[in-house]
C-alpha cells in the first residue's frame, strides 16, 4: 500500500511537470541516458555529432568532481570536429535560460557500489540537473534527504559521473517540500522551504512545483542563484528571501536611480546575498561599476578568500589607497573595498583627477552591514562626490528613531540614509524557518552588600557600579563559568565569547581565570582581544577593529592615557603564543590584525572535519566590543554577558551564538550576569514584532521538562523496559521505538543545556536512559550491517541522530580512570563496576568500535597489573600491539604492501583527505581489472576508515 501511495504521488507530480511544458521521456538506465544526452545536445547546439565527437564530449564531461562539473556546465567545450574544424559546444544557456530544453523522466537505474533507482529526474539539455526524491505522505522528509546522501556515495559517480551534474535536489513527502544544493558536506539543516516574497513558506508539492520548478524560475535559479563557494569548493543555493532581495535590488537598479536597503536578520546570510547582488548588477548594461563596501573589521580571512576567488587580487588589505583608486579608474566592473579606504580616496585632493570621470557615471555602492559604516561623514562625502551613484545597504538590525544613538548625526535612521526597505526577513522569520536557532537565556543571580558580606539575590535587584567592579563578584562569576562551561558547550566541543563592560574589568577577569588555571582549578583555554587604551564603556556594543588611526597608536607619541592596557594585552598575547605556538604582539597594526585573524580562524575552523581539537581548540574569548557584531563561527554556542547591552547591540551580540550547525546545537546559550531582561524584551520587540519574544527565547526549564515527560510516556508505551526492544517482532516496531527515543533524546539535549538540569526532576534515571540508548545504537549497528549485506529495510532511511548521543568526555582516557578504580575496588563491588564499564562502552558512539578490544584488555591484561599507576602505560602498549596486528591482518586480507599502505593511512589521518583509488591500487601487489577496481577500491578505503575509527579516533585526551 505504501509503495502505491508513493507511486501515485510520483505519477501526479510528473503529470504536473508535463503541464508546465516539460517533455516526458523514458530513460530507464545509464545507456539510454547517454543516447538521450546526445540527441538533446545536438538539438540545443543546432548540429549533430558523430560517435567519435560525442565520445570526446563525454570525456570532457566526465572530468572533475561536483564542484568542477558545475563550472563545466556553465562553460563551453572547444570540440575538434572530424573534419578538423573547431566547434564550441554549450551545455547550458545562463543568459537566456528559457532557451534550454527541459525534460522529465523517472526511475532511472544506476549501478555503482550498490544498485540505486532514482525517483524523478529533471533533465536540462539532456543532463540531469535536478533530482527529486519522494516519500509517501506521513514519512519524515528527512528520510528523502538521507536517501540522497546514499546516492551521492553509492552511484552518482557511475556512467561517466553524469549525475554529478545535479545542481539541485528536491525532497518531498507531498505535504512538506524542500530544496538544497548538491553539496555532500551539508546536513539536513541546509535544506530550505521555498517561500513567497512575504516569507510565507510554500510547502505542498503541487504549489512548490508551480512556483519553483516551472522552467522559467528553475532556469533562473540554476543560471544565477547557484553560488560556487571557492573556499570550501562546494555549491550553495540562495534561500527564497535572498532570492527576492537580490531580484528587488536588480529591479531597482534597472528601473530607477533610487537608493534602498535590505533588512535581513543577523545570521541569515547577508554577505552572500549582497555578493550575489553585486555579481548580477555589474552585468547590467546601464551600470558602469559596482563597489562593494565593507567595514575594515570584516576583512577576515574567509571574506578575502571568497572575493579573491571571484576576482583575483580584488581584496587589498594594505593601507595603499592608490590601488583602490586604480581599480575605480580602470575597467574593473566589481571593486571590493573598505569604508576607510573609500573615504581616503574621495577626501584627498591628489586622487581627484583620477576619479573625476566617475562623478557622473552610474556607480552602484553596496554596503555590507550598513548600520556600522554609514552613520558618519563618509556617507555624505560619497553621495556628494559620486553624483550618479546609487546606494544600497544591508543590515540585520536597522537604525530606527528608537535605537538611534546621539552620535548618529542628529539621530538619523537607516531609512533617512537609504530610503525604502526593499525586502525584510526578520528574526522571527529566521527562527520559524530554522535558519537560525532560538536563544536559551539564563539570568544568573547576583550579589548585594549586606554589612561586609555578599549575598545571592535576583538579577533584577541590582544595578550598582561598585558591586559590578568588586573582585569578589568577578571571582564568583569566574567560578560559575568554570563550573558550567562544560555543560553549556558539550564538554568544550563548542566555544564561547565573554562580553565584558570595559577593559579594566576584562583585565581583572582574565587575571582571575589565569590565576585559577595556574592553581589547577580549570584547564580552559582563555584568550582575549581588545583595542588597548580605550576604557570607555560602549553601551551599543559596536565592534571595532583599529583602522587607519592604529598606526599612530603604535608610535611613541601615543594619544592614550597610559601604556597599562597595552602592556597587559601583550602579556595576554604572550600567553596565547605559548598555548598555540604563535608569535603575535601589538608592536604594529599588521601584527595585531594577524592576532585578531588567528583568533577568528581558530573559532571559525572548529566546524571543519580536519580541525585538530586537542591542539587548536580555544574555549573562551574575552572581549569588550570586538567580535560582538559581524563575526560568525558555527561552533560558538555560548555568550557570557557582564555588560549593558541594548537594541541592535544586544541582538548583534546574542546572535554570535545561534548559527545553525547540527542537531546537537539546539540553541544559542546566553548567560547574563546583569539585569538585561527588559533590554532583551525591548530589542526583540523592536526587531521583530510585539508577540515575538516567546518564539525567539526558549521556554523555561519546566516547560522543556514537561516535553521530556511526554516523550518518555510515548516511549514506555512502545517499550516498557529496554529489554522489550529484544522482543520486537517487526521492523515497524523497531521504527516506532527509534522515532520515540529520538524525541526523548532531543528533549534531553535541550534540557542538559540548562544549569538547572537534574536527572532527579525527570521520570527516568540516567542508567535507564543509557540502557535504552544502547538498544537504539544496537539497531543502528543492525541497519549498518544490513546495508553492507545489500539487504533492504524500512529502517534504511532513518536518521539515528548520533550527534545527540556523542559525549566527548566519555573517551578512552575516562575509561582508563575507571579501570584504575576497578583495580582498587573490593571484590564485592568489582563485578558491578566492571558491568558499568561494559555498559558505558556499549552506549558511547566513539567507544563502541573499541569495545571488543577494551574488554579484551580488561579480561586478559588488567588482572596481571599490580601497580595502578602502570595501567595507562600497559594499555598503550597493548593498544600499539593490537594496532600492528590489525594492520598486518588488513594488508594480508587485501594483498597490500604494509609499508606503503601504512604511509597512506598516516597521510589520511594527517590531512583528512580520503585517498584516491589510484593511490590505494599502488599498495596492491596486482592492479585489479577495470570491472573489479571500483569495488576493491571502495572496500579497502572502508576498511581503512574502520581501522582509523578503532585505533586512532578518540584516543587522545
Amino acid at each position: 500500500m505504501s509503495h502505491q501511495s508513493e507511486a501515485i504521488l510520483e505519477h501526479k507530480f510528473i503529470q504536473q511537470l508535463v503541464g508546465l511544458n516539460y517533455e516526458l521521456v523514458k530513460v530507464p538506465d545509464g545507456e539510454t541516458l547517454l543516447v538521450n544526452l546526445q540527441s538533446q545536445l545536438e538539438k540545443f547546439n543546432k548540429t549533430s555529432f558523430s560517435s567519435k565527437e560525442f565520445e570526446s564530449i563525454l570525456n570532457h564531461l566526465a572530468k572533475g568532481n561536483v564542484f568542477e562539473k558545475a563550472k563545466t556546465l556553465r562553460g563551453r567545450y572547444q570540440l575538434t570536429r572530424d573534419n578538423g574544424d573547431s566547434f564550441y559546444v554549450r551545455f547550458f544557456n545562463s543568459e537566456d535560460w528559457n532557451q534550454n530544453l527541459f525534460q522529465v523522466t523517472n526511475q532511472i537505474t544506476q549501478e555503482g557500489t550498490y544498485k540505486n533507482r532514482y525517483d524523478v529526474t529533471l533533465l536540462i539539455n539532456g543532463l540531469p540537473l535536478v533530482q527529486v526524491e519522494l516519500k509517501r505522505r506521513g514519512l519524515e522528509i528527512k528520510e528523502a534527504f538521507n536517501q540522497i546522501n546514499r546516492y551521492q556515495r553509492h552511484s552518482f559517480w557511475s556512467n561517466d559521473g553524469l549525475f554529478q551534474y545535479v545542481q539541485l535536489f528536491v525532497i518531498s513527502n507531498g505535504v512538506n517540500t524542500k530544496y538544497l544544493a548538491n553539496n555532500e558536506l551539508q546536513s539536513v539543516k541546509q535544506t530550505f522551504f521555498w517561500a513567497n516574497e512575504q516569507n510565507k513558506n510554500v510547502t505542498d508539492l503541487i504549489d512548490f512545483t508551480n512556483a519553483f520548478l516551472n522552467p522559467n524560475h528553475l532556469g533562473k535559479m540554476i543560471a544565477q542563484y547557484i553560488v560556487h563557494n571557492e573556499t570550501h569548493k562546494i555549491l550553495m543555493v540562495l534561500r527564497p528571501y535572498q532570492f527576492f532581495a537580490t531580484e528587488n535590488l536588480v529591479k531597482q537598479v534597472s528601473t530607477s536611480n533610487e537608493n534602498g536597503y535590505i533588512w535581513h536578520t543577523t545570521g541569515s546570510g547577508k554577505t552572500l546575498t549582497s555578493f550575489k547582488a553585486s555579481q548580477i548588477i555589474m552585468d547590467l548594461p546601464n551600470v558602469h561599476k559596482v563597489v562593494f563596501v565593507v567595514d575594515r573589521k570584516d576583512l577576515d580571512y574567509q571574506t578575502m578568500n571568497e572575493f579573491n576567488s571571484f576576482k583575483k587580487d580584488s581584496v587589498d588589505v594594505t593601507d595603499n589607497t592608490s590601488s583602490l583608486v586604480k581599480q575605480l579608474a580602470d575597467d574593473t566592473k566589481l571593486v571590493l573595498t573598505t569604508i576607510q579606504k573609500l573615504n581616503n580616496a574621495i577626501s584627498k585632493a591628489h586622487y581627484e583627477r583620477s576619479l573625476q570621470k566617475l562623478q557622473d557615471k552610474k556607480v552602484v555602492f553596496i554596503f555590507d552591514e550598513c548600520h556600522r559604516s554609514q552613520f558618519g561623514d563618509t556617507h555624505k562625502k560619497i553621495t556628494e562626490y559620486f553624483q550618479g551613484s546609487q546606494l544600497f545597504g544591508f543590515t540585520g538590525t536597522p537604525i530606527f528613531a528608537k535605537n538611534a544613538s546621539k552620535n548618529d548625526l542628529g539621530k538619523r535612521t537607516t531609512k533617512d540614509l537609504f530610503g525604502e526597505c526593499l525586502h525584510k526577513y526578520v528574526i522571527t522569520n529566521a527562527i520559524k524557518d530554522q535558519n537560525v536557532l532560538k536563544f536559551g537565556i539564563e539570568y544568573v543571580g547576583k550579589y548585594k552588600q549586606k554589612g561586609n558580606t555578599f549575598i545571592d539575590i535576583e538579577v533584577e535587584d541590582i544595578d550598582k557600579a561598585e558591586v559590578f567592579a568588586d573582585e569578589r563578584r568577578l571571582e564568583k562569576i569566574v567560578d560559575y563559568i568554570i563550573a558550567y562551561h562544560g555543560q553549556k558547550t558539550f564538554n568544550k566541543d563548542y566555544s564561547a565569547l565573554f562580553a565584558v563592560n570595559n577593559i579594566d574589568t576584562l583585565i581583572k577577569y582574565y587575571d582571575i581565570f589565569q590565576r585559577k588555571k595556574e592553581a589547577g582549578e580549570h584547564d580552559l583555554r582563555i584568550a582575549t582581544i581588545f583595542t588597548f587604551g580605550a576604557n570607555e564603556e560602549d553601551e551599543d556594543a559596536q565592534d571595532y577593529l583599529p583602522g587607519d588611526e592604529f598606526q599612530q597608536a603604535a608610535e611613541p607619541r601615543t594619544i592614550y592615557k597610559s601604556s597599562h592596557t597595552r602592556d597587559k594585552l601583550d602579556t595576554y598575547i604572550s600567553d596565547y603564543n605559548k598555548m598555540f605556538n604563535t608569535s603575535f604582539s601589538t608592536k604594529d597594526s599588521q601584527q595585531f590584525e594577524n592576532y585578531f585573524k588567528d583568533i577568528s580562524k581558530r573559532l571559525k575552523e572548529r566546524e571543519k572535519k580536519t580541525f585538530n581539537d586537542e591542539k587548536d581548540r580555544l574555549d573562551i574569548v574575552l572581549v569588550v566590543n570586538m567580535m560582538l557584531t559581524g563575526f560568525d563561527a558555527k561552533k560558538v554556542n555560548t555568550l557570557y554577558v557582564d555588560k549593558n547591552l541594548k537594541y541592535h547591540g544586544l541582538i548583534q551580540a546574542f546572535s554570535r551564538t545561534n548559527r545553525i550547525l547540527v542537531e546537537k546545537k539546539s540553541q544559542g546559550n546566553i548567560l547574563c550576569f546583569r539585569n538585561l531582561k527588559a533590554a532583551t524584551d525591548d530589542a526583540i520587540t523592536l526587531f521583530s514584532n510585539k508577540d515575538a519574544i516567546e518564539d525567539i527565547i526558549l521556554p523555561p526549564y519546566e516547560a522543556i521538562a514537561a516535553k521530556f515527560d511526554e516523550a518518555l510516556k510515548n516511549l514506555l508505551e512502545i517499550a516498557p523496559t529496554h529489554k522489550s526492544v529484544d522482543d520486537f517482532l517487526s521492523e515497524e516496531d523497531e521504527l516506532a521505538f527509534i522515532q520515540a527515543f529520538r524525541k526523548l533524546m532531543r528533549a534531553k539535549n535541550v534540557l542538559q543545556s540548562y544549569t538547572d538540569f537534574d536527572w532527579e526532576d525527570l521520570g527516568i534515571d540516567e542508567q535507564t536512559f543509557e540502557d535504552y540508548k544502547s538498544k537504539y545504537l544496537d539497531l543502528y549497528e543492525k541497519v549498518k550491517n544490513d546495508r553492507q549485506k545489500h539487504k533492504t529495510s524500512i529502517l534504511d532511511d532513518i536518521d539515528f541522530e548520533l550527534e545527540l548521543i556523542h559525549r566527548d568526555q566519555i573517551n578512552v582516557a575516562y575509561i582508563l580512570k575507571l579501570l584504575a578504580k576497578l583495580k582498587e575496588a573490593k571484590t564485592s563491588e568489582a563485578q558491578a563496576q566492571k558491568k558499568a564499564i561494559i555498559d558505558l562502552l556499549a552506549g558511547e558512539v566513539e567507544l563502541r568500535s573499541k569495545r571488543e578490544l577494551i574488554e579484551k584488555f580488561i579480561e586478559e591484561n588488567l588482572p596481571h597489573i599490580d601497580d595502578i599507576e602502570m595501567i595507562q602505560d600497559e594499555f598503550e602498549k597493548f593498544w600499539h600491539e593490537q594496532k600492528i596486528l590489525a594492520l598486518a591482518k588488513l594488508c594480508e586480507e587485501e594483498n597490500l604492501d604494509k609499508n606503503q599502505f601504512n604511509s597512506l593511512v598516516e597521510s589520511y589521518i594527517y590531512s583528512g583527505r580520503e585517498p584516491l583509488r589510484d593511490e590505494v591500487f599502488k599498495c596492491l601487489d596486482n592492479r585489479p581489472s577495470i570491472l573489479k577496481a571500483r569495488e576493491i577500491g571502495e572496500r579497502i578505503i572502508d576498511k581503512m576508515k574502520e581501522y582509523i575509527e578503532v585505533f586512532v579516533n578518540g584516543m587522545v585526551g
